[in-house]
């Protein structure tokens, strides 16, 4: 099967790919690739690639192609903020664009890589995909219509599948710090503090991104029939944790660091615990294998291996909102997020 990844070169994309290609898929990428200067140790991919904005796509970039895995988008909440709208038209109407090029040109797959911010404020009973949506930010609802188009454009011949994620967490290539798991690791090794934003008492389902790369590959996979239109939570329904547990869970596991919070922390609107037996029933193949522990474990050895300065994860070169605004500041990228010199497309 030839597989169409855009975002190939994102956190998520770094750890899917080569795990497609073990499992015997011929992978394409396309990515704008706008992390490039935020490589956290190797990063190879050895796949056929387009350095091009998803707003750019075109029906020949679907010639061969037998399934799409959309991860690219505009990946958190804060990045949202920027720009509300730049934020609809990349995560939402591009999205729509995307998969209606990709039917048009007899795609027959479409994997949607989502996530359970789109349950927003939620509070602490466990979700299954039938619960209402709540979105609190412009990225979960983003989210949202996203869903919404793509499941409008399914026919007998065009499967959407809508992934919603549980918080990411792990190693890669183009890590993240701004994910709660990666962050609070990453402060107590470079301060010995694990530092809290928030009061930490709001709820988040967690996953390694090992386990949400599976999933895509478990859906892959199966026969179109059992994943067709289908919604799955992913992650582990034993993996849902406060905020502060996450934080007492990383010192427990770092040597001579405390927890501490933050003189303007306060309440999460953010909220909400899922229920993932959907994915685990269906596609017993997608059954998360990682916990919180591992990846803290990971994560440690990953950071002390390449190396990490608080200015480094806390200034533009990991912090996602300030690297935007230090491309934008230094004329490199427009304030609709695209390459000036447009190298996208090189």
């Amino acid at each position: 099967m030839h597989v169409l990844v855009t975002g190939h070169r994102g956190y998520i994309g770094c750890i899917l790919v080569p795990l497609m290609l073990r499992h015997g898929y011929h992978v394409l990428g396309m990515d704008s690739d706008l992390y490039r200067d935020s490589t956290f140790g190797r990063l190879e991919l050895d796949v056929p690639e387009s350095r091009k904005d998803i707003r750019d796509a075109e029906i020949a970039d679907f010639h061969n192609v037998d399934a799409v895995v959309h991860l690219a988008g505009l990946s958190n909440d804060p990045l949202g903020e920027i720009s509300p709208d730049v934020t609809y038209e990349i995560n939402t109407a591009a999205t729509a664009r995307l998969a209606a090029l990709a039917r048009d040109a007899g795609v027959r797959r479409f994997v949607f890589s989502s996530s359970c911010s789109t349950y927003g404020a939620a509070g602490s009973d466990l979700l299954t995909e039938a619960a209402p949506l709540n979105p609190v930010t412009h990225y979960g609802t983003s989210k949202v219509l996203a869903e919404k188009a793509l499941l409008s454009l399914s026919t007998d011949r065009f499967s959407p599948t809508i992934l919603r994620n549980a918080t990411a967490y792990g190693a890669s290539p183009r890590i993240r710090f701004d994910l709660v798991v990666n962050n609070l690791v990453a402060w107590a090794l470079t301060t010995r503090r694990v530092f809290l934003k928030s009061d930490g008492q709001s709820w988040r389902p967690l996953v390694h991104i090992e386990d949400i790369s599976r999933a895509i590959v478990a859906v892959l996979d199966a026969p179109m029939e059992k994943v067709h239109n289908a919604i799955f939570n992913v992650g582990d329904t034993n993996e849902n944790y406060r905020v502060l547990d996450i934080a007492e869970l990383v010192s427990r596991a770092i040597p001579n660091t405390s927890v501490e919070f933050s003189n303007q922390a306060g309440a999460d609107t953010r909220n909400y615990r899922v229920s993932t037996e959907r994915m685990s029933r269906t596609l017993p193949d997608a059954r998360a294998k990682r916990n919180v522990a591992f990846g803290v474990r990971e994560l440690v050895e990953t950071i002390s291996s390449n190396g990490l300065e608080l200015d480094d994860f806390e200034g533009p070169r990991f912090n996602r909102v300030r690297h935007i605004r230090q491309l934008i500041e230094s004329g490199r990228l427009t304030k609709s997020l695209r390459w000036q010199d447009d190298r996208c497309n090189s």
